[in-house]
């Protein structure tokens, strides 16, 4: 049986959809999961969508480029570095 998953953020993207942002293991393996979540309860359960996308950490490094080159072009008065 696999670990529960290191939530690492909750994004509410409307009422009833949101993407977690979170650490999940597969075949002893640890992974970024980022995934859409739905709720028809009014947000009593969440459920996993096939929407999203999982970063090996050996991608980690260039997927973190990719995030402050879009932070630096479409934030350009934030603090981030």
């Amino acid at each position: 049986m696999s670990e529960e998953p290191n939530v690492l953020a909750l994004i509410n993207r409307s009422a009833t959809e949101r993407l977690q942002v979170s650490i999940n293991s597969y075949k002893d393996k640890k992974y970024l999961d980022m995934r859409i979540y739905f709720t028809t309860d009014d947000g009593m359960n969440w459920n996993p969508t096939k929407k999203g996308v999982t970063v090996s950490p050996d991608h980690l490094v260039e997927f973190k480029d990719a995030i402050e080159a879009a932070i630096a072009e479409l934030c350009p008065d934030s603090d981030a570095e």
